[in-house]
């Protein structure tokens, strides 16, 4: 008798039974580990103005300090998706957080542009692979077809992170100086390492415990990044994180400078803009689970949803700086910064489809350090327009139509070339049994 194919042996194995406390729990505990990520990410946007005034920072210097954090984002988010492969969740989530805290310090002993440029090197390295691992991590408790809810959460945990984040740490530089926020945020880091060493686990749908479905099978990474889903997907993320770049470098000062508010109400519009999100993040994924539950593709799921997203987002985006009424501008902001939101977790959903689960933390990683790449050059390239341009007023509506047109040509990539059917098939990963 001939040997089985893979897709032919996934329908003659047991599925793993997962413990559905343990899976919410990690649940939890990752949606905790997003909001402390995306707190420590924002410090430095929502401190931009003291430390601009205390260090005589021009707006090229601070976007260089804050584009910095990309330094080593992507590539060591590629690095550690492929160590994924072989090192557990449980170990890299730890060392990650743990070198959150130590990355908040250097500040800490001496404020300078270099230390504030090494701790944000050294942040973004340890937050490169977070997004894309914890997500890993979490895939490991949840089937395929349960997994949009927990990724909305997983994602949701950094709108939660900003709407927490914006007004707390305001609160605690407005009282105790923009130190205090960093020497936090340090504490709560090594808190959530050391919780995570004690309770986080692989759950039973890590390739290495099952061998459901195409768990044992291996692709030539080539042929899975060159899929369009995958592309697309990368697409999808690189206009989102093209916004979110700009929503934590320069929003919190544009607020401030541009439209005269207050640092407390900054903060508080920043945490609807947040707020916004996650809304639409659990709006949307039980959505995106009825539809894949009635038969919809995954196309028009989850592919058409995050591709419209990223094209409603970006038409917002080149709309709001020439609308002067407050009201309807600060509607069209929250569009163009929150509106992505439903966009990260529903690329990794589509990423996922077409990946053997033995190499999904790898592509992850690949996906996560390509889409990520704008936070690279919006932040220095919006404030080197900002600082060259007759006026600021007249650097931010270009760098905010500059973030437009990116945004609408990835949607229109994301939404031609996501199909996750068509790519399963061509890669041998349908395991669908004949009709």
């Amino acid at each position: 008798m001939a040997p089985r194919t893979a897709a032919e042996q996934s329908r003659h194995v047991a599925v793993p039974t997962p413990d559905r406390r343990k899976a919410w729990l990690i649940t939890a505990l990752i949606v905790a580990f997003m909001v402390i990520n995306y707190a420590d990410k924002s410090v430095l946007g929502l401190a931009a103005v003291p430390i601009m005034e205390e260090l005589g920072l021009s707006n090229s210097t601070y976007g260089l300090i804050s584009s910095s954090f990309f330094f080593l984002f992507s590539v060591s988010g590629l690095l550690v998706g492929f160590l994924s492969t072989r090192i557990s969740s449980r170990v890299l989530l730890f060392v990650m957080t743990v070198l959150w805290a130590v990355a908040q310090l250097p500040v800490l002993v001496v404020a300078t542009v270099p230390t504030l440029i090494a701790g944000r090197i050294l942040l973004g390295a340890a937050e490169g692979p977070a997004a894309s691992m914890s997500m890993h991590a979490l895939y490991k408790w949840f089937p395929p077809e349960r997994r949009a809810l927990p990724s909305a959460l997983q994602i949701g945990g950094a709108a939660l992170g900003t709407l927490i984040a914006a007004p707390l740490v305001t609160w605690l530089i407005d009282g105790y100086g923009w130190r205090s926020a960093y020497a936090v945020l340090a504490v709560v880091s090594a808190c959530w390492a050391l919780l995570w060493w004690r309770v986080g686990h692989d759950g039973p749908y890590d390739h290495k415990h099952t061998t459901t479905g195409s768990s044992g099978l291996r692709l030539p990474y080539r042929r899975i990044l060159l899929t369009g889903t995958v592309l697309g997907s990368i697409a999808s993320a690189f206009g989102a994180a093209w916004a979110l770049s700009l929503s934590h470098a320069w929003l919190p000062a544009y607020f401030k400078t541009q439209m005269n508010m207050s640092a407390a109400a900054a903060a508080t519009t920043i945490s609807v803009i947040s707020g916004f999100g996650l809304v639409l993040l659990l709006a949307v994924s039980p959505f995106v689970d009825a539809l894949k539950s009635r038969g919809v593709s995954s196309r028009w799921s989850s592919g058409a949803a995050q591709s419209i997203a990223v094209c409603v987002a970006g038409c917002a985006m080149t709309a709001f700086p020439f609308v002067d009424a407050s009201g309807p501008r600060l509607v069209l902001i929250t569009l163009a910064f929150g509106g992505t939101a439903i966009a990260i977790p529903l690329h990794y959903m589509t990423t996922a489809e077409v990946v053997p689960p033995a190499q999904r933390g790898a592509v992850f990683g690949i996906v996560a350090g390509i889409g990520t790449l704008p936070g690279l050059v919006a932040p220095f390239l919006t404030g080197h327009l900002i600082d060259t341009a007759d006026t600021p007023a007249a650097g931010y509506t270009t760098a905010f139509l500059l973030a437009g047109a990116v945004m609408l040509m990835a949607s229109a990539c994301a939404l031609s070339t996501i199909r996750p059917e068509r790519d399963t098939r061509r890669l041998g990963l349908d395991t669908r049994p004949p009709s």
